[in-house]
């Protein structure tokens, strides 16, 4: 099992989750709002604050999900301007269901 952790535009979020929800047997996510910057930043002006507003999914899913998932945010969430986020995969060893109690290293 991999976790794909993605930081994406907000005004991206609904484009990628309806993009993501046509994969089959896509396992689903969790959106969160997020701010963060990277190597380049903003210009600096009056208040300045180099934290941009972002939203940070978290996917959980099988091995043989994990390439169209990955593809399918970059595709969806690039506009080609400097800024459109990031994306990750690593590796998620064990999770357990907490309604039952059951473990897996595929748990997705």
């Amino acid at each position: 099992m991999k976790e794909i952790r993605a930081y994406i535009q907000p005004n991206k979020l609904s484009a990628v989750t309806l993009a993501l929800m046509e994969i089959p047997g896509f396992p689903g996510m969790t959106a969160l709002e997020c701010e963060g910057f990277g190597r380049d930043r903003t210009q600096p002006i009056q208040d300045y604050r180099p934290f941009l507003p972002k939203i940070r999914l978290e996917i959980f899913a099988p091995e043989h999900l994990v390439e169209i998932i990955f593809s399918t945010i970059i595709r969806v969430a690039s506009s080609g301007q400097h800024g459109d986020g990031k994306v990750f995969i690593l590796d998620a060893l064990e999770g357990a269901r907490i309604s039952n109690g059951e473990r897996s290293a595929d748990l997705c």
